[in-house]
C-alpha cells in the first residue's frame, strides 16, 4: 500500500535552504516516516538562487511566496528566509491551513514570535522551530541521562557557542548585521541555540544579569549585489553603514524551579572557533561535555566509580541504541551537520499526525524568544531581569 505524500514548499534557498533541501531529500532515504514528502516548490526572489532548485531536488521555482503558501496542493511550509520575513510568510501559512516549519530565532521580537504562535494556535496547524541541535545523538543521549537523574541535582549549566566569521575587519555588511533584518546578532543567531539547548536539557531560565558588545562598529558596504538577501558583491567602493546589532552577548541565568546556575557565551569574535558549540552540565552525581565540532562523541563523569578509576570518559555516541544512529552507518562510522536536519524532519513527519510530537515548536521558540527579549533589557539596564 502506497504512502500518503504530503507537498513541502521551502521559502528561502541559501545556505539554510540547501540544509533543508538535504534533508527533506534524505529523510525518506534512511528513515521510514509515516508521510512521504514530495519536494514540490521552491522559492526565492533571487533568481540565481533558485538555479538550483532542481539539482537540489525540487519539482518547481517560484519568486512568489504568497501565491506558493496559497496553494492548494501544498501540505507543509518550510521558511529558511532572514528572521525579519518569517512573521509575515508563517501568518499567512497558518491562515491557510499548512504545516510549518521554521528556522530560528522565530521572529526579530518577542511580540512578532507570540504572534505566530497565536497564528499557528488558531490554524490549529502543526509548527516547528528548527532547533538541529537538539537532534545530534549524543545530545539526545545526554537528554535521557537528563529525564533518568543520572547527574543528580544540578548545580551548573555552561554554555558557549563561538564562532569567528567577522572577526576581519574588512568583512562586508551582511543582514546578519543589521537590526531590520535580524532582530539581533550573536544573541538571536547563535545564542537561541545554546538557550533552547538549556531548556531542552535542564530547565527554562527565570532571570539573567547580561552584557553585549559590538566590537566593529561599521562595514563597508558592497558596491553591488547579486540581488539575493545579504548577498556579497564586490569591494571597489568604500561605503560604509553601521552595525546596529551585538558583536557578542554573555549572561548570567537562574534556572526555574532550580537552584541551577547558568552561564552563556555568543560570540562572533572568537579566532579559532569555526562553530564551537559547547556543553557543560554539573550535577551532584555526575557531569557531562559536548562540542558540537565533535559532535558525534561527548564525555561522561560519573561520582559512582571508585575512586581509582574516576576520570571523564569520552563516550562515542554513533553506536547501535543511540538515537537515530540505526539508520545509517555501522557503529563508529561517524555522521556530520546535514544530519541533523535529516533528523528533525523525520521527526516533524513522524508527528504531523500525533497530539504531540518530539520536536520543538513555536512554543518552544517563544520561551526562548523570551530569554532573548530579557537579555537585552538586561544589558541596557546593567541590571537582572525576570524573564517573562
Amino acid at each position: 500500500m502506497a504512502k500518503k505524500t504530503v507537498n513541502v514548499a521551502m521559502i528561502g534557498g541559501s545556505f539554510m535552504g540547501k540544509a533543508h533541501s538535504n534533508g527533506w531529500r534524505q529523510v525518506g532515504m534512511f528513515f521510514d516516516p509515516p508521510v512521504k514528502p514530495v519536494m514540490k516548490v521552491m522559492c526565492d526572489k533571487d533568481p540565481n538562487v533558485l538555479k538550483n532548485a532542481a539539482r537540489y531536488g525540487w519539482q518547481e521555482a517560484s519568486t512568489d511566496w504568497q501565491e506558493v503558501v496559497n496553494r492548494a496542493d501544498i501540505d507543509i511550509i518550510d521558511i529558511c528566509t532572514p528572521n525579519f520575513l518569517h512573521p509575515q510568510i508563517a501568518v499567512a501559512a497558518a491562515k491557510a491551513g499548512k504545516a510549518i516549519v521554521c528556522e530560528k530565532p522565530l521572529a526579530n521580537t518577542l511580540k512578532e514570535a507570540k504572534d505566530m504562535l497565536a497564528a499557528a494556535q488558531k490554524g490549529r496547524v502543526k509548527h516547528m522551530c528548527g532547533f538541529s541541535y537538539r537532534f545530534a545523538p549524543a545530545v539526545q543521549t545526554i537528554k535521557g541521562m537528563m529525564d533518568r537523574k543520572q547527574l543528580g541535582d544540578i548545580f551548573h549549566f555552561r554554555a558557549a557557542y563561538q564562532q569567528d566569521w567577522i572577526v576581519d575587519p574588512d568583512f562586508p555588511m551582511v543582514w546578519r548585521l543589521k537590526k531590520a533584518s535580524t532582530g539581533s546578532g550573536a544573541l538571536g543567531d547563535i545564542g537561541a541555540h545554546i538557550t533552547d539547548l538549556c531548556h531542552f536539557l535542564v530547565g527554562e531560565v527565570s532571570e539573567v544579569a547580561a552584557a553585549m558588545e559590538t566590537f566593529i562598529k561599521q562595514r563597508v558596504v558592497p558596491d553591488s549585489d547579486t540581488g539575493a538577501w545579504g548577498a556579497k558583491g564586490s569591494q571597489k567602493k568604500k561605503r560604509y553603514d553601521t552595525v546596529d546589532v551585538d558583536d557578542a552577548a554573555v549572561f548570567l541565568g537562574r534556572i526555574k524551579g532550580a537552584n541551577t546556575l547558568a552561564t552563556f557565551e555568543a560570540t562572533r569574535f572568537a579566532p579559532g572557533r569555526r562553530n564551537y558549540n559547547a556543553i557543560e552540565i554539573y550535577g551532584s552525581k555526575g557531569a557531562v561535555l559536548w562540542n558540537q565540532e565533535e559532535m558525534d562523541v561527548f564525555h561522561y563523569f560519573d561520582r559512582g566509580d571508585p575512586a581509582t578509576l574516576q576520570g571523564f570518559r569520552k563516550v562515542q555516541a554513533c553506536d547501535m541504541g543511540h538515537p537515530y544512529v540505526h539508520a545509517w552507518w555501522p557503529p563508529g562510522h561517524i555522521i556530520g551537520y546535514e544530519h541533523l536536519f535529516v533528523h528533525e524532519l523525520y521527526e516533524f513527519l513522524c508527528g504531523l499526525n500525533k497530539a504531540k510530537g518530539n520536536f520543538p515548536t513555536f512554543a518552544d521558540a517563544v520561551a526562548c524568544q523570551k530569554v532573548l527579549d530579557a537579555v537585552e533589557r538586561a544589558a541596557k539596564n546593567r541590571k537582572w531581569v525576570k524573564v517573562q
